[in-house]
């Protein structure tokens, strides 16, 4: 069972994250392992980044899309 608290990381630490993986070479997991994080949060964080570059083929929403959805949806 997991900690019921969630470790907030900053949006720079994010983008770091993110780019080691981009420049490294190395896989998602490890490039988590040596950072000390989840590989699941990493792994959604480099998805989301991917998707805000249009490089997603998944159909995974940019981070503007899913602003508009809340948007709409709260309305």
């Amino acid at each position: 069972m997991g900690s019921k608290y969630t470790k907030r990381y900053t949006e720079e630490f994010k983008r770091d994250a993110i780019a080691l993986v981009d420049s490294s070479g190395k896989t998602v997991t490890a490039v988590a392992r040596e950072l000390g994080i989840s590989s699941e949060s990493l792994r959604g964080w480099y998805r989301k980044a991917k998707a805000d570059r249009g490089e997603e083929q998944g159909g995974e929403l940019t981070s503007a899309e899913r602003e508009e959805l809340r948007r709409r949806s709260s309305s």
